[in-house]
């Protein structure tokens, strides 16, 4: 037997003692790992939500800036981004005639989708966009 600090017998003489402790240690970090991963895949979920609610402001104001009819405008803010009518609100801002602003927020109610997760965020979240061109009609509709 060597009595050298690298020898077979001073290695093997602690390996009893510390058998097992990765398998400790991987059943205690594995399930933080896994609920912090869950976390970032919610937050990557509304992080698109949001930017679905800014695509559909835009494509709501857009369709206020050519027609004065608020169902369409409101038509064209859902279908641009699939959102859930429900969840979704509207509203349209006018300020004035042709060459003017009109303003279309939407407000949207992201649910959460991501299992055990919920915990850690609120039941839903609010995400509101809103856009701003200028009217291209003024009384009459566009057909």
């Amino acid at each position: 037997m060597r009595s050298s600090t690298g020898s077979p017998a001073t290695a093997n003489r602690f390996l009893p003692r510390e058998r097992g402790s990765a398998a400790v240690e991987l059943a205690l970090v594995l399930p933080l790992a896994l609920l912090a991963a869950l976390a970032l895949v919610q937050v990557g979920l509304i992080s698109r939500d949001s930017g679905i609610v800014a695509l559909a402001a835009r494509e709501g104001s857009r369709e206020a800036a050519v027609t004065t009819d608020e169902e369409s405008v409101r038509r064209a803010a859902l279908r641009s981004g699939g959102l859930s009518e429900e969840r979704t609100e509207v509203t349209v801002e006018r300020s004035g005639g042709v060459g003017d602003a009109v303003t279309v927020r939407v407000s949207y109610r992201a649910p959460l989708v991501v299992p055990f997760v919920g915990w850690l965020f609120p039941d839903q979240v609010q995400l509101v966009s809103q856009a701003t061109m200028r009217q291209e009609t003024g009384g009459t509709e566009v057909l």
